[in-house]
């Protein structure tokens, strides 16, 4: 019988062993860690987008609108002040801009050597306090005699420190004196007390009849130059700078435009 002849088979292809298997898992896992932590960052990133998105658009497009600015000189009842002593901003909403609460706005005003931070009567977190016996209740014109004529504690006088407002057009009555909140179409005057140290003894102020007057550190005389900043807690400044002219006879004096 002839023996069994083994053949001998050339084949360079070799089974996968146990190392390359642990190689492709440790990819596979590292892929995936890798797919979950890019998953993550995206969404936090289109989350902080929007975010961003938002609030860039509400500080482009909400802002106020001066639509004028009065002096109102007060008078001891025969002769006028040589100064004006109380200033009525009219303000609106620009043109999209979101809603604006007032209670949040900062108004800055410098006549060139005294320079007044003010915040709104109601507002109690910026000095300690509210204005002294502000009343979100009651009118404007009670509101206005306390801003010319009484005290904060411990702080000075009331218009060194706050503004008020007054609402001339809100047809869904959402501004009030507790909130006031500005939406589309609404109208509001911002009164600003600028006794000066030459009026302190007047009694009549825009038709109402005060005990005295306080000095609120500025001077607004003929020729004075004035800068009014009003700063919302959200959206662009709104500025006006102008020079006063000269009185003559009228307790009531255009200053801008």
């Amino acid at each position: 019988m002839k023996a069994n002849k083994h053949l001998m088979m050339n084949n360079d292809r070799a089974q996968a062993g146990i190392g390359t298997l642990i190689i492709f898992i440790a990819m596979v896992l590292v892929a995936a860690v890798a797919a979950a932590v890019l998953i993550q960052t995206s969404g936090v990133l289109q989350e902080k987008a929007q975010s961003t998105g938002k609030q860039a658009a509400e500080e482009v497009s909400s802002n106020l609108m001066i639509k004028g600015i009065e002096g109102i000189r007060s008078s001891d009842g025969t002769d006028s002040s040589s100064t004006v002593d109380l200033i009525k901003v009219k303000v609106a909403l620009n043109i999209g801009s979101s809603p604006i609460d007032l209670d949040q706005a900062v108004i800055t005003i410098t006549d060139g050597s005294t320079t007044n931070d003010l915040v709104y009567a109601n507002n109690e977190k910026t000095y300690g306090d509210a204005m002294e016996d502000f009343v979100a209740t009651n009118d404007t014109a009670y509101n206005m005699v306390n801003l010319t004529s009484l005290a904060v504690a411990d702080l000075g006088n009331n218009g060194k420190y706050f503004f008020i407002l007054e609402k001339i057009r809100d047809e869904d009555g959402s501004f009030t004196q507790e909130a006031p909140i500005m939406n589309q179409g609404d109208l509001v005057n911002i009164y600003i007390s600028t006794v000066s140290t030459a009026a302190v003894d007047n009694t009549n102020l825009d038709g109402e009849t005060h005990a005295v007057l306080k000095d609120s550190g500025l001077t607004v005389s003929p020729r004075s130059t004035i800068s009014l900043v009003i700063t919302p807690e959200s959206g662009s400044s709104t500025t006006a700078g102008f020079t006063t002219p000269t009185f003559g006879i009228p307790t009531s004096i255009a200053l801008w435009p």
